[in-house]
């Protein structure tokens, strides 16, 4: 089944007048998440449905983030990846799994659903993968997008229920970060009795544990910063963990 709707189509295809700004209007999508986005859970068919998030599409593909102050671009970018990976999810009508985007018997046919270049942004087309390589990591710096930026799946740092700002976007991060790291203890969690730290295989990906300083301590360190004093905080804060085990990643659709 494809879902990709006529207004949809319209907004991934056209390449419009770009424009220059100092800020962008993202309250479009910050109702579209309100509504249809609980506890992380996405409701992909009211997205598909809904005008306003072709017209949304559309205004990330018209505005040239180059002119943004720093919050502001890296909202926009933020916010442009998380949408555009919702519109991945609906142009192929995917319902269990983004893995199962662009795979032909268990491999991926051409480049996979992270380089199909779908999110066109200032009049020139990404793939998802290219806006988090080679843009958000290396312009920004900042390893708390890893908890903002959700590819689709139940693995991942929840989608939040609103759109990010610049007014709110360290309080936002902030928040991600501690939602992720202390409320998912399937994903990451510190078993000071055996001395185990669970985290994430979010801190395997490529290279994204150079991010969080280069080694398990530094991850670990990082994960420490959203600890309250205790002994997990110091287990963390010490390196002498006895085992460092990846939890296992859930790559089914984060769709309810």
């Amino acid at each position: 089944m494809n879902l990709h709707s006529p207004l949809l189509a319209l907004a991934l295809t056209m390449v419009p007048c770009v424009i220059q700004a100092q800020s962008v209007d993202h309250s479009a999508f910050d109702g579209l998440l309100r509504r249809h986005v609980d506890s992380g859970m996405v409701n992909y068919d009211a997205f598909f449905a809904a005008p306003e998030f072709a017209t949304y599409l559309t205004l990330l593909a018209r505005t040239d983030p180059a002119t943004l102050p720093r919050d502001e671009r890296l909202a926009f970018w933020i916010n442009a990846y998380n949408a555009y990976t919702i519109a991945l999810i609906n142009k192929h009508g995917e319902r269990k799994s983004i893995r199962n985007i662009n795979r032909t018997l268990g491999l991926f046919k051409g480049l996979g659903p992270w380089n199909e270049k779908i999110a066109v942004v200032g009049g020139t087309a990404y793939g998802l993968d290219h806006i988090e390589q080679k843009i958000i990591r290396p312009e920004f710096g900042e390893p708390r997008i890893h908890f903002a930026l959700v590819c689709a799946a139940i693995g991942c740092p929840p989608l939040r229920s609103e759109a990010y700002t610049a007014a709110r976007l360290d309080a936002q991060l902030e928040d991600q970060a501690r939602i992720f790291l202390l409320q998912s203890p399937e994903k990451n969690r510190v078993d000071v009795a055996t001395g185990t730290i669970y985290v994430s295989n979010i801190f395997s990906f490529n290279d994204y544990e150079q991010d969080f300083g280069g080694s398990k301590q530094g991850v670990a360190r990082f994960i420490a910063r959203y600890h309250p004093p205790g002994p997990e905080r110091e287990l963390l804060e010490s390196g002498r963990w006895k085992r460092w085990v990846v939890t296992e990643y859930d790559w089914g659709l984060n769709s309810r």
